[in-house]
């Protein structure tokens, strides 16, 4: 049997009408993430596609509560309990990209926090293992990125200025805390060739994004530009 054009043509936009609708409700927050990504990632500079392309893929409402859901994709921090923030999404853009990650790599993170960092490595590398320090946080994380299916991701409680040395060696290596200085033992545990990114300055006031890279003995500084994040503790805490 056959159909004449129009009423064709009608059916199918009556179908994609049906499937836009429900990938709305699916997706609330699918326009802000993207209007996030054009403007505050790409429209700052950021141009490497596979960061833009895993930021508009993880949902960062999914990783703050749900109070505060509406303000996920806004360019800025938000709290996350015990002091903490989910870091500004430009700054986690910059941060990911100025590591220049490759598939098979193994990337260590400090600073677990609501796990977000985390979800965008899990996207880009084979393997990502990070470490919080704050046991409330730590488990929080750990439950949601398995929840989220990020099976590549290893997560556990503990110090990370001593890193995971049963797991080193790392290709690169993310901070996510303020620190005066690298702790060695992460330099330790970096690659010959790996990279590592730290905010480095003050504790308390701001910090110069700080990418290093290693080679050999020697160590390669490059500043990125000043920032703001909550300082690196020591010894773990429970919460």
């Amino acid at each position: 049997m056959t159909y004449p054009l129009k009423i064709l043509g009608a059916a199918f936009l009556f179908n994609l009408l049906i499937i836009s609708a429900s990938s709305c409700e699916d997706e609330p927050f699918a326009k802000e993430r993207q209007i996030m990504v054009e403007q505050d990632i790409k429209g700052r500079g950021i141009a490497d596609k596979k960061i833009l392309n895993v930021m508009l893929k993880v949902k960062r409402h999914l990783f703050v509560d749900k109070e505060l859901q509406g303000q996920a994709y806004a360019d800025h921090p938000l709290p996350i309990g015990e002091g903490q923030t989910i870091s500004q999404p430009y700054v986690v853009a910059l941060m990911t990209e100025a590591l220049k990650l490759k598939p098979a790599d193994r990337v260590l993170e400090i600073g677990t926090g609501s796990g977000y960092q985390a979800a965008l490595l899990a996207e880009i590398v084979k393997e990502v293992y990070t470490i919080e320090i704050r046991k409330g946080l730590a488990d929080m994380a750990a439950k949601r990125l398995k929840g989220l299916d990020y099976g590549n991701v290893n997560a556990k409680y503990g110090d990370g200025y001593f890193g995971w040395e049963e797991a080193a060696p790392f290709d690169a290596i993310i901070i996510t805390a303020a620190a005066n200085h690298i702790p060695p033992p992460l330099i330790k545990q970096l690659k010959d060739g790996g990279r590592l990114i730290i905010p480095l300055g003050s504790t308390f006031y701001y910090q110069t994004l700080t990418l290093v890279t290693k080679q050999g003995k020697e160590l390669s500084m490059e500043q990125l530009g000043g920032v703001s994040f909550v300082p690196m503790v020591g010894k773990a805490q429970k919460r």
